[in-house]
C-alpha cells in the first residue's frame, strides 16, 4: 500500500497526512530536498518581484536563494549515496506540523515588509524541522548534514544582515525608502483620500438638506446614513473595477476597493453620527464642528501625502466643501 494514502469505500483513495516521527530516514531527506527546493523557487520569486522597485533587496534574496540551493545540492549528493536516483515525492503538506504560507510572492508588486516577514517565517520553520529531523536519523552522515543545516539556518539572519549591509548601501536604502512611500501612497493613500473626500463632501448636501427640510434629527441621521453606507458601496465598487492594478501598479483592486469604500462611508458618517443628539441645534452645531474637523484633515492628508501646500490643500477642499455644504442648505429651506 502507498505509503501516503489509505483505500475507502467504492475504490476511492484518499490522502492521509503523516507525521515526521512516521518518517524513515529516506523520506525525511526527500522531505528536506523537497523544502530546499520549494524555499529555494520562493526566494527566487521574491528577488524577482522586488527588482523593479527595491533592486537592494532583491538582491539580498537572490544570495539568500543560491544558499538554499547549495542545501539542495548537499542533501542531493547524500541521498543519492545513500538510495540513488530515485526521490520519493514527499512534500510539506503531506507532513503534519507545517504551517500553511500565504502566497504573498504571487502578489504583484510585492511588499517589502510582507516579504521580510515570510523570509523570517521560513528560516524559522525550515530550522525547527531540521532540528527534529536530526534526532530521526540513523546514520551518523545524515544526522551531521541534518545538524549542520540546522546551524547554517539558524545563522541565516546574521547571514542576511551581511548581505543587506553589503546590497543595501544608505543610497540603496534610501531610494527603496522612497518607492516604498510611493507604493503606500498609490495603494492606500490615493483611494482612501478619493473616498474620504467623496463622503465627506458629496454626503454633506443631503444631511443638511434634510435637517433644515425636516427640522428633525433622526430624519437628518437616517437620510445621512443612508447616503454614506450607500456612498461607501459605489465608491467601493468603482474603485475595485477601475483597474486591476497589474500596469498601474496600484496594488491588489479588492484592497484599494475596500480603503475606498470604508473611507467613503466614514467620512460620510462622521457628520452624520450628531444628528443622534435629540436636541436639533445642538445635533446642527456639532455636525458643523465635526465637519470642519474632516475638512481639516483632508486638507492635511493632502499636504502630507500628495505634496500639496498647506495653503493650496486648505483652499481646495474648504471651497468644495462650503459649495456643497451651502447648497444643502438653501435646498433644505427651499
Amino acid at each position: 500500500m502507498h505509503a501516503f494514502a489509505a483505500p475507502v469505500a467504492d475504490g476511492i483513495v484518499s490522502p492521509r497526512m503523516r507525521t515526521l516521527d512516521t518518517l524513515s530516514e529516506r523520506e525525511i531527506l526527500a522531505l528536506a530536498i523537497s523544502l530546499e527546493e520549494e524555499d529555494e523557487r520562493v526566494y527566487a520569486d521574491f528577488a524577482e518581484g522586488l527588482r523593479e522597485n527595491f533592486p537592494g533587496s532583491a538582491a539580498v534574496f537572490e544570495g539568500m536563494r543560491k544558499e538554499e540551493s547549495e542545501h539542495r545540492r548537499r542533501l542531493l549528493d547524500l541521498y543519492r549515496q545513500f538510495y540513488g536516483e530515485h526521490i520519493p515525492l514527499i512534500r510539506r503538506q503531506d507532513v503534519k506540523g507545517f504551517v500553511h504560507r500565504r502566497p504573498v510572492w504571487l502578489v504583484r508588486p510585492l511588499g517589502l515588509d510582507a516579504v521580510r516577514n515570510q523570509a523570517s517565517a521560513m528560516e524559522i520553520e525550515t530550522r525547527r524541522f531540521y532540528e527534529r529531523a536530526a534526532t530521526r536519523a540513523q546514520s551518523a552522515s545524515v544526522r551531521q548534514l541534518l545538524d549542520d543545516l540546522a546551524n547554517e539556518e539558524r545563522s541565516h539572519a546574521d547571514r542576511a544582515q551581511q548581505l543587506e549591509q553589503a546590497n543595501l548601501k544608505p543610497e540603496v536604502i534610501e531610494r527603496e525608502d522612497e518607492a516604498r512611500r510611493r507604493l503606500f501612497v498609490l495603494q492606500i493613500v490615493q483611494p482612501g483620500l478619493a473616498g474620504l473626500m467623496d463622503g465627506s463632501v458629496s454626503t454633506l448636501a443631503p444631511v443638511f438638506a434634510a435637517a433644515f427640510a425636516t427640522r428633525s434629527s433622526w430624519t437628518a441621521f437616517a437620510v445621512g446614513l443612508a447616503a454614506s453606507v450607500g456612498a461607501g458601496i459605489s465608491m467601493g465598487f468603482a474603485e475595485a473595477l477601475s483597474d486591476d492594478g497589474s500596469l498601474t501598479g496600484r496594488g491588489h483592486p479588492l484592497v484599494r476597493g475596500l480603503v475606498c469604500g470604508l473611507m467613503t462611508a466614514l467620512g460620510g458618517i462622521g457628520h452624520t453620527l450628531p444628528f443622534l443628539i435629540s436636541n436639533f441645534q445642538a445635533a446642527l452645531v456639532a455636525a458643523a464642528l465635526v465637519v470642519v474637523v474632516e475638512l481639516g484633515i483632508i486638507s492635511w492628508v493632502r499636504h502630507r501625502y500628495m505634496d500639496t501646500p498647506t495653503w493650496a490643500a486648505a483652499l481646495q477642499v474648504g471651497l468644495g466643501g462650503i459649495l456643497v455644504f451651502a447648497t444643502g442648505v438653501l435646498i433644505g429651506n427651499s
